[in-house]
Protein backbone atom coordinates (compact mmCIF):
# COMPACT_ATOMS: atom_id res chain seq x y z
CA UNK A 1 0.00 0.00 0.00
CA UNK A 2 1.50 3.31 -1.14
CA UNK A 3 0.22 6.39 0.67
CA UNK A 4 -0.44 9.53 -1.33
CA UNK A 5 0.79 12.37 0.93
CA UNK A 6 -0.81 15.08 -1.23
CA UNK A 7 -4.17 13.28 -1.07
CA UNK A 8 -3.89 12.81 2.71
CA UNK A 9 -3.12 16.52 3.15
CA UNK A 10 -6.03 17.52 0.91
CA UNK A 11 -8.53 15.31 2.77
CA UNK A 12 -7.13 16.47 6.13
CA UNK A 13 -7.61 20.11 5.13
CA UNK A 14 -11.16 19.44 3.88
CA UNK A 15 -12.13 17.74 7.15
CA UNK A 16 -10.34 20.41 9.18
CA UNK A 17 -12.33 23.12 7.40
CA UNK A 18 -15.64 21.26 7.81
CA UNK A 19 -15.10 20.33 11.46
CA UNK A 20 -13.88 23.91 12.00
CA UNK A 21 -12.60 23.26 15.52
CA UNK A 22 -10.72 26.59 15.53
CA UNK A 23 -13.85 28.47 14.51
CA UNK A 24 -15.77 26.52 17.16
CA UNK A 25 -13.54 27.75 20.00
CA UNK A 26 -16.05 30.49 20.94
CA UNK A 27 -18.82 27.85 21.10
CA UNK A 28 -16.63 25.53 23.21
CA UNK A 29 -15.80 28.41 25.56
CA UNK A 30 -19.50 29.29 25.91
CA UNK A 31 -20.40 25.65 26.66
CA UNK A 32 -17.61 25.49 29.23
CA UNK A 33 -18.93 28.65 30.92
CA UNK A 34 -22.47 27.24 31.09
CA UNK A 35 -21.83 23.65 32.17
CA UNK A 36 -18.33 23.66 33.65
CA UNK A 37 -15.73 21.06 32.65
CA UNK A 38 -15.74 19.67 29.09
CA UNK A 39 -14.79 16.00 28.86
CA UNK A 40 -12.20 16.35 26.07
CA UNK A 41 -11.24 12.67 25.96
CA UNK A 42 -14.82 11.41 25.83
CA UNK A 43 -15.86 13.97 23.21
CA UNK A 44 -12.85 13.09 21.04
CA UNK A 45 -13.38 9.31 21.24
CA UNK A 46 -17.12 9.56 20.54
CA UNK A 47 -16.59 11.87 17.55
CA UNK A 48 -13.92 9.49 16.17
CA UNK A 49 -16.28 6.52 16.50
CA UNK A 50 -19.16 8.40 14.85
CA UNK A 51 -16.95 9.37 11.89
CA UNK A 52 -15.47 5.88 11.44
CA UNK A 53 -18.84 4.11 11.69
CA UNK A 54 -20.40 6.49 9.19
CA UNK A 55 -17.42 6.19 6.86
CA UNK A 56 -17.78 2.40 6.69
CA UNK A 57 -21.56 1.96 7.08
CA UNK A 58 -22.78 5.14 5.39
CA UNK A 59 -22.82 3.60 1.91
CA UNK A 60 -24.96 0.70 3.15
CA UNK A 61 -27.42 3.17 4.62
CA UNK A 62 -27.54 4.99 1.27
CA UNK A 63 -28.12 1.72 -0.61
CA UNK A 64 -31.01 0.82 1.68
CA UNK A 65 -32.74 4.12 0.89
CA UNK A 66 -31.77 3.97 -2.81
CA UNK A 67 -29.30 6.86 -3.17
CA UNK A 68 -26.05 6.52 -5.16
CA UNK A 69 -22.74 8.00 -3.92
CA UNK A 70 -22.63 10.49 -6.82
CA UNK A 71 -25.95 12.05 -5.81
CA UNK A 72 -24.82 12.10 -2.19
CA UNK A 73 -21.56 13.78 -3.24
CA UNK A 74 -23.50 16.50 -5.06
CA UNK A 75 -25.70 17.00 -1.98
CA UNK A 76 -22.52 17.06 0.12
CA UNK A 77 -21.02 19.75 -2.10
CA UNK A 78 -24.08 21.93 -1.42
CA UNK A 79 -23.74 21.39 2.34
CA UNK A 80 -20.03 22.24 2.17
CA UNK A 81 -20.91 25.34 0.16
CA UNK A 82 -23.40 26.56 2.78
CA UNK A 83 -21.02 25.76 5.67
CA UNK A 84 -18.35 27.79 3.86
CA UNK A 85 -20.79 30.67 3.34
CA UNK A 86 -21.50 30.66 7.09
CA UNK A 87 -17.75 30.76 7.79
CA UNK A 88 -17.04 33.60 5.36
CA UNK A 89 -20.10 35.79 5.95
CA UNK A 90 -20.73 35.04 9.63
CA UNK A 91 -24.45 34.57 8.85
CA UNK A 92 -25.88 31.44 10.45
CA UNK A 93 -27.88 29.34 7.99
CA UNK A 94 -28.23 26.31 10.27
CA UNK A 95 -29.37 26.95 13.84
CA UNK A 96 -28.01 24.56 16.51
CA UNK A 97 -30.03 23.57 19.54
CA UNK A 98 -28.91 24.75 22.97
CA UNK A 99 -26.44 22.63 24.93
CA UNK A 100 -27.57 20.73 28.02
CA UNK A 101 -24.34 18.85 28.82
CA UNK A 102 -20.74 19.02 27.67
CA UNK A 103 -19.79 15.36 27.41
CA UNK A 104 -21.04 14.04 24.07
CA UNK A 105 -23.69 16.60 23.10
CA UNK A 106 -22.98 19.23 21.72
CA UNK A 107 -19.20 18.80 21.47
CA UNK A 108 -18.83 15.35 19.82
CA UNK A 109 -22.18 15.64 18.07
CA UNK A 110 -23.09 17.90 16.28
CA UNK A 111 -20.09 20.24 16.71
CA UNK A 112 -17.32 17.83 15.62
CA UNK A 113 -19.08 14.88 13.94
CA UNK A 114 -22.22 16.59 12.76
CA UNK A 115 -24.23 16.37 9.56
CA UNK A 116 -21.65 18.37 7.58
CA UNK A 117 -18.81 16.07 8.62
CA UNK A 118 -20.75 12.90 7.89
CA UNK A 119 -21.90 14.17 4.49
CA UNK A 120 -18.34 15.21 3.70
CA UNK A 121 -16.97 11.76 4.61
CA UNK A 122 -19.30 10.02 2.17
CA UNK A 123 -18.61 12.64 -0.49
CA UNK A 124 -14.85 12.17 -0.04
CA UNK A 125 -15.22 8.42 -0.64
CA UNK A 126 -16.25 9.24 -4.22
CA UNK A 127 -12.96 11.04 -4.89
CA UNK A 128 -10.26 9.78 -2.48
CA UNK A 129 -8.85 6.48 -1.18
CA UNK A 130 -10.15 4.97 2.05
CA UNK A 131 -6.63 4.95 3.54
CA UNK A 132 -6.25 8.70 3.00
CA UNK A 133 -9.64 9.39 4.59
CA UNK A 134 -8.93 7.21 7.65
CA UNK A 135 -5.54 8.88 8.18
CA UNK A 136 -7.13 12.32 7.75
CA UNK A 137 -9.80 11.43 10.34
CA UNK A 138 -7.08 10.35 12.80
CA UNK A 139 -5.11 13.58 12.22
CA UNK A 140 -8.23 15.71 12.68
CA UNK A 141 -9.32 13.87 15.82
CA UNK A 142 -5.85 14.44 17.28
CA UNK A 143 -6.12 18.16 16.42
CA UNK A 144 -9.61 18.29 17.96
CA UNK A 145 -8.29 16.77 21.17
CA UNK A 146 -5.39 19.25 21.33
CA UNK A 147 -7.75 22.18 20.72
CA UNK A 148 -10.32 20.98 23.29
CA UNK A 149 -7.58 20.55 25.90
CA UNK A 150 -6.07 23.99 25.15
CA UNK A 151 -9.10 26.09 24.22
CA UNK A 152 -8.34 28.94 26.61
CA UNK A 153 -4.67 29.14 25.59
CA UNK A 154 -5.56 29.18 21.87
CA UNK A 155 -8.20 31.86 22.41
CA UNK A 156 -5.71 34.03 24.32
CA UNK A 157 -3.03 33.49 21.64
CA UNK A 158 -5.19 34.17 18.57
CA UNK A 159 -7.56 36.68 20.08
CA UNK A 160 -11.05 37.30 18.70
CA UNK A 161 -9.68 38.83 15.48
CA UNK A 162 -7.27 35.94 14.87
CA UNK A 163 -10.00 33.33 15.28
CA UNK A 164 -12.20 35.26 12.87
CA UNK A 165 -9.41 35.47 10.26
CA UNK A 166 -8.67 31.72 10.49
CA UNK A 167 -12.39 30.94 10.15
CA UNK A 168 -12.77 33.16 7.04
CA UNK A 169 -9.63 31.78 5.34
CA UNK A 170 -10.84 28.21 5.81
CA UNK A 171 -14.27 29.30 4.62
CA UNK A 172 -12.88 30.50 1.29
CA UNK A 173 -10.84 27.28 0.91
CA UNK A 174 -13.97 25.26 1.66
CA UNK A 175 -15.98 27.22 -0.95
CA UNK A 176 -13.41 26.27 -3.59
CA UNK A 177 -13.45 22.63 -2.45
CA UNK A 178 -17.27 22.55 -2.63
CA UNK A 179 -17.19 23.84 -6.21
CA UNK A 180 -14.50 21.30 -7.15
CA UNK A 181 -16.48 18.43 -5.57
CA UNK A 182 -19.64 19.52 -7.40
CA UNK A 183 -17.77 19.81 -10.71
CA UNK A 184 -16.17 16.38 -10.38
CA UNK A 185 -19.50 14.81 -9.33
CA UNK A 186 -21.31 16.03 -12.45
CA UNK A 187 -18.31 15.58 -14.74
CA UNK A 188 -17.49 19.18 -15.70
CA UNK A 189 -13.80 19.89 -16.37
CA UNK A 190 -12.72 23.55 -16.58
CA UNK A 191 -9.07 22.62 -17.32
CA UNK A 192 -9.38 22.85 -21.10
Amino acid sequence: MKLNIKEILTVTMILFAVIDIIGSIPVVIEVRRRVGHIHSEKATIVSFLIMMIFLFVGNSILEIIGIDIGSFAIAGSFILFFIALEMVTGIKIYKDSQAKTASVVPIAFPLIAGAGTMTTLLSLKAAYSMESIVIAICINVALVYIVLKNTMNIENFLGPGGIDIVRKVFGVILLAIAVKLFRSSIGIDFNM
